[in-house]
């Protein structure tokens, strides 16, 4: 665990309001879900390749939408996390 300090706390370089978006794996379950509904809908595929059209077409389908309308997170949180990055990188003053 002492090793992996650095990646298992680096959810805290982001605004703490987005720790929990960061946690979750919400997204991908619902992704998931929505390729079983889909292929429960068509029940027996002919080939591996149809199977892989039909799941392709439904993660592009996702893709396109986040693209577009969803936002997983805020412009104003990505704000936070750029000047925090900004302040990082300048030279601190030494307190003379």
């Amino acid at each position: 665990m002492e090793e992996a300090e650095c990646d298992v706390l680096s959810y805290a370089a982001f605004p703490q309001e987005d720790w929990q978006k960061i946690w979750s794996n919400d997204p991908l379950e619902r992704l998931n879900k929505e390729v079983k509904r889909r292929t429960n809908l068509v029940g027996i595929f002919p080939n591996e390749a149809a199977v892989i059209r039909l799941v392709g077409s439904i993660l592009s389908e996702q893709h396109d939408e986040w693209q577009v309308s969803k936002r997983y997170f805020s412009a104003g949180s990505m704000a936070k996390l750029e000047r925090k990055e900004e302040a990082a990188k300048r030279p601190q003053l030494l307190a003379g």
